[in-house]
């Protein structure tokens, strides 16, 4: 792949083939601020090219996209050509995008190919009907994005304002992760689900097929470490038929040690013609928990985790290059964390493969706020989404529990005319979903609040002052734990405990780390660096002497725009002596037995 494509790389790491095609780059665009190129007869979903040029996957409010717009796009639209190669006829020729936000409808030579909803999930259009091999066509893709009015749509911390404010940040709408051409066989691979069973030492992967499987096809699974083959299993290839396939001796993935298979997928014919060749990895590992424990590989796991939300100075929402994604995790790790909650955004796919190369926990969360769970229509839209988003990212080993919403009381006493069956209704299918498509992660409902119906109990407390912190936290004389909203959510029934946001530190050394004339962090900034770090460690130190809690998670990894209170400058350079904030990280809970 040239690198004069920008994010050339492969955009999915855990299902890929040997054709396809990158086809990020200079595309054409218009804005359309009236939202009328539809129906006020400009046909422009017929066009042949428009007059300004944008770089994709950048969206245009970034500086990398080249047009660096910042007020609200409410609708847009994308072209470029597409030349489909020669040698892809006879096979399904699909157009994947990684992500659009937030509505999309593609046109190939003026005609609708498909359309999709939500900002985040990935998606494929099957545009074999509307193209021939060897020529070229005109692609346009038509983006619509309103934020307004509050609460319809999911956007995580996408400001509403003209300016950013708070812990709300730069809008981005359209195109924001790679799109690409793959050609794929007539009844190949649409997907597999890989389920690690670490105490059977075992994969079992389950198929999904394009239709127009030929009768008698079967499906050979290969397991290979580092080029060796461990491991072979074939069955008749079926939709949802699981191959098992047992590994002697089997090496688990962890963080100390994140061992990956590699597999690869072989769909043949009657006549051992191959139809379909998909590599993949897989590691080996195992969730679960006990009591108000949480255990990796059957092992107590105590998290620190760093709240990471996954925001570029100059790509906004797209990370600049592939070598920025690593480099997040590997600032993340040197500063003692042994993990990430992924903040408020759905990272993209080759974040979740470098998070399982390099051993880093993470949980996977969406971008609820924005989303009124109390109206009905815009729950649906989430959940909707939301499933996508499970269904994508429920083979990586590092992600080891569900996010589907973030302090969900938000919205509560916006009028009293609330419908609170609806905010439980919302939470209780966002948990249901989880579990029906993945039932080996634990699942929380609502990050710090409201809790509905959920596998652990998380709670955000910001009290600057470690003594008062420590207060707070630990349980009253009843044996009752801290909850945020006690009245508005069922009792506390002995779940994981975990503060997953704390800290917030404001820091900024030298004027010309101002980034804004409005920066913010939690509470009164320290007057020194001493203090900053005695304050810092003191609350670490609170934590981990209440053996009731079972992981943490500090705001935050980097500076984002005015919120000023990262590890890290937003640019990720140093902020502090990296050496004395890891040894603050890297202490273990001075107390993590399992309740029996």
């Amino acid at each position: 792949m040239s690198m004069s494509i920008p994010r050339p790389e492969h955009p999915r790491p855990q299902f890929m083939r040997d054709s396809w095609k990158n086809i990020n780059g200079e595309w054409s665009y218009t804005f359309d601020f009236g939202d009328s190129g539809i129906h006020a007869g400009r046909e422009l979903f017929k066009s042949q090219g428009f007059d300004n040029k944008i770089t994709v996957p950048f969206c245009p409010e970034s500086s990398l996209s080249g047009v660096g717009y910042k007020d609200f796009i409410p609708a847009m639209w994308y072209h470029r050509t597409l030349k489909i190669p020669q040698d892809w006829a006879g096979k399904l020729i699909l157009l994947h995008f990684g992500a659009v936000d937030y509505e999309s409808e593609i046109f190939i030579d003026g005609q609708s190919a498909g359309f999709h909803y939500g900002g985040n999930s990935s998606f494929t259009v099957d545009i074999t009907r509307l193209v021939q091999a060897g020529k070229e066509h005109h692609l346009v893709v038509h983006v619509r994005d309103n934020p307004r009015p509050e609460g319809s749509q999911a956007m995580g911390k996408q400001c509403i304002d003209f300016k950013s404010r708070g812990c709300f940040y730069s809008r981005i709408t359209g195109i924001w992760q790679t799109v690409w051409l793959e050609p794929v066989a007539r009844g190949g691979l649409k997907s597999v689900h890989t389920v690690a069973d670490l105490d059977n030492s075992r994969f079992i992967c389950t198929p999904d097929f394009y239709a127009g499987l030929p009768r008698g096809s079967r499906l050979c699974a290969i397991v290979r470490d580092n080029g060796t083959e461990v491991c072979r299993a074939e069955i008749f290839a079926m939709d949802n038929a699981p191959i098992t396939l047992n590994i002697k001796q089997a090496k688990n993935w962890s963080p100390e040690s994140p061992f990956l298979y590699d597999l690869e997928f072989v769909l043949s014919d009657t006549a051992g013609y191959i139809l379909d060749r998909v590599t993949s990895y897989a590691g080996m590992r195992k969730i679960h928990i006990e009591g108000n424990r949480f255990f990796l590989n059957n092992q107590p796991l105590y998290q620190r985790l760093v709240l990471d939300q996954g925001f570029y100075p100059d790509g906004i929402w797209t990370a600049p290059s592939d070598e920025a994604l690593r480099h997040d995790i590997e600032l993340s790790m040197k500063a003692g964390f042994n993990g990430a909650r992924l903040h408020q955004k759905v990272f993209e796919e080759r974040f979740h493969y470098w998070a399982d190369k390099l051993g880093y926990l993470t949980w996977g969360e969406y971008c609820s706020w924005g989303c009124d769970p109390f109206q009905p229509a815009a729950a649906g839209k989430m959940l909707a989404e939301w499933r996508e988003v499970v269904l994508r990212d429920r083979n990586h080993p590092s992600i080891i529990a569900w996010t589907p919403w973030n302090e969900s009381l938000y919205t509560m006493y916006l009028g009293s005319d609330r419908n609170v069956k609806e905010h439980k209704r919302a939470h209780h299918e966002a948990y249901d979903i989880c579990k029906a498509l993945d039932p080996t992660r634990p699942v929380n409902d609502a990050s710090g609040y409201v809790h509905r119906r959920t596998d652990l109990w998380t709670v955000h407390q910001y009290e600057q002052n470690p003594q008062k912190l420590k207060e707070i936290l630990t349980p009253d004389a009843d044996g009752k734990v801290f909850r945020n909203y006690p009245k508005d959510e069922y009792e506390y029934t002995g779940q994981p405990y975990l503060l997953d946001e704390f800290g917030g530190i404001k820091w900024i050394e030298k004027t010309e780390q101002v980034f804004a004339d409005n920066s913010w962090g939690y509470g009164e900034s320290p007057r020194t660096l001493e203090e900053l770090y005695s304050r810092l460690e003191e609350q670490v130190d609170a934590i981990l002497s209440l053996d009731h809690i079972c992981g943490y998670c500090y705001t935050q990894l980097t500076d984002v725009e005015q919120e000023q209170n990262g590890i890290y400058n937003y640019d990720r350079s140093e902020k502090f002596d990296m050496n004395h904030i890891a040894r603050i990280f890297s202490k273990t809970a001075l107390s993590v037995s399992v309740a029996t």
